[in-house]
């Protein structure tokens, strides 16, 4: 007969499951809103992307999100077999795809140098996708040297993910002037953060710290960091470098 806390623990455990396989899910939903009219119901391969360069990041990144909703099935079902060895895949992954979405955030810059209004626009903008794949590095590099503490582990790998959602947010077709990358983590990626934190405090009696400080680690590089830094002159002064220069690096 089962006793009541092993029974606890079982319910616990599928609540565990369900909780970040649901996140994972809602993910995989901000992604596939955001991409949908450009790029999934466009025809993939045959949407009417700038290059090639663009098509490859655009199916890297999409094998990325897929990958997540298969390793958080794998746990679910009690596979961390199988989830441990398509973790080094994920660990040899990560890297391509900070690269990836540089080169690409540098080739954007480089097709709108002009008009001078759409250059220097580009040109603040420019810092979102590098602080974006700066967050996603350090949150995956902490994720992977806590792999065998799988409560932070969990925790930092939604929060990566959540670092580089602002592509996808920024293209949803939210019929407001006002929506922006800055305004859809404000409406929509902070909230989920704070639904992290609720979930912990209901599953555990405290906030985790990797919820904690992972979170705090997000928001004040998206609202106090990247925006310093994207005005300031030595990043002004490289960003025009990039669109001078870049087009025959690339």
């Amino acid at each position: 007969m089962v006793s009541s806390s092993a029974a606890v623990r079982q319910r616990n455990y599928r609540f565990e499951h369900s909780f970040f396989s649901g996140m994972a899910v809602l993910i995989l939903a901000f992604v596939f809103v955001g991409f949908a009219h450009s790029y999934y119901l466009a025809g993939v391969s045959h949407a009417p992307l700038p290059n090639l360069l663009v098509h490859i990041h655009g199916a890297v990144f999409t094998l990325w999100i897929l990958l997540l909703i298969t390793q958080t099935s794998l746990v679910a079902a009690h596979r961390v077999d199988i989830h441990r060895r398509l973790g080094l895949v994920a660990l040899a992954l990560a890297p391509v795809m900070v690269i990836l979405g540089v080169l690409v955030a540098s080739d954007s810059i480089i097709r709108h140098s002009t008009p001078i209004e759409m250059a220097a626009k580009t040109r603040t903008f420019y810092a979102t996708p590098l602080a974006g794949m700066f967050l996603f590095s350090a949150l995956i590099y902490f994720a992977f040297r806590n792999r065998f503490h799988p409560a932070a582990h969990k925790r930092l790998i939604l929060l990566a993910n959540l670092a580089i959602v602002d592509a996808a947010l920024d293209r949803w077709p939210v019929p407001v002037d006002w929506w922006s990358t800055r305004t859809a983590n404000l409406v929509v990626v902070y909230p989920v953060l704070l639904l992290m934190m609720i979930y912990d405090w209901w599953s555990t009696r405290k906030i985790q710290p990797a919820t904690l400080w992972g979170s705090a680690f997000l928001v004040l590089m998206q609202q106090v960091i990247r925006p310093l830094v994207a005005h300031s002159a030595p990043f002004q002064t490289f960003a025009a470098w990039v669109q001078t220069h870049g087009r025959s690096i690339l």
